[in-house]
């Protein structure tokens, strides 16, 4: 099988600031691959470039072998239309440092919203679909609470909800617990744990070393926007081959 996911030689710059430098690397359906890196080095974007939120400007990123936002004619790469670009994010689930909840709309309202009017599900089936993501994140007993009626954590949960009822095969997390309240982080991170055991195919750009260290299937480390380090958790936390990625390590903890 290809990988799921493949960049290869992807730049991205704004401006005169390059935030991505060459990065080149595969995830293979089921992995867990952990993003880790100072501020600034280019983690966020990169997820993205890989969601085509923002244009990369060289290089190509590939999900199931098909160009992500662009297709190839005569040798050169031509933008998709709109339309593709948004038949593919459909496949690709992502979820935010902030939760982005509709404040009019309920818990199984949020989670309804994008099947009714994106995949044309009936109302029937999409509260059915919805009812079992929010089950499935812990919040079965939430469905008609209004986010301001959640606390952080629920809140973050239902937006996982939100992606997971859209039927993704790749999941984007981008810093999910940097917004909570300490106290909040472990609830969430269980769900990504649960959805790590179920052989989701996961992206997860985090500061939690804990995670990384137990979840997830590798370590990328990046820094100045490279890649510095690709390896197993264990190898990655026992002995980083990189002077910044000990540097990193000894101030974020082993």
């Amino acid at each position: 099988m290809p990988p799921l996911l493949e960049l290869v030689d992807v730049h991205k710059a704004f401006g005169r600031t390059e935030v991505l430098r060459g990065i080149s690397f595969s995830v293979e359906p089921g992995e867990v691959v952990a993003v880790l890196g100072p501020s600034g080095s280019g983690k966020s974007t990169l997820l993205l470039c890989v969601n085509h939120l923002e244009r990369i400007d060289r290089g190509r990123i590939l999900f199931d072998g098909r160009l992500v936002g662009y297709r190839e004619q005569g040798g050169r790469l031509k933008a998709e239309g709109d339309a593709a670009v948004a038949r593919m994010r459909r496949e690709i689930g992502m979820v935010f440092q902030r939760f982005n909840l509709f404040p009019h709309l309920t818990a199984l309202g949020n989670v309804m919203e994008a099947p009714v009017h994106v995949l044309k599900q009936s109302k029937a089936e999409a509260r059915a679909r919805a009812t079992a993501m929010l089950s499935r994140v812990g919040l079965g007993d939430k469905l008609d609470a209004y986010p301001s009626q959640l606390s952080g954590g629920q809140q973050q949960r239902v937006a996982i909800a939100r992606s997971l009822a859209m039927g993704p095969r790749l999941m984007l997390f981008d810093e999910v617990t940097s917004a909570l309240d300490p106290e909040l982080v472990g609830e969430v991170l269980e769900v990504m744990r649960g959805l790590a055991e179920m052989g989701m195919t996961m992206l997860v750009v985090t500061h939690e070393m804990a995670f990384a260290r137990e979840a997830a299937s590798r370590v990328i480390f990046m820094d100045e926007g490279a890649v510095v380090e690709d390896a197993p958790p264990a190898a990655f936390f026992a002995s980083p081959r990189s002077d910044r990625a000990r540097q990193f390590l000894s101030r974020y903890g082993r």
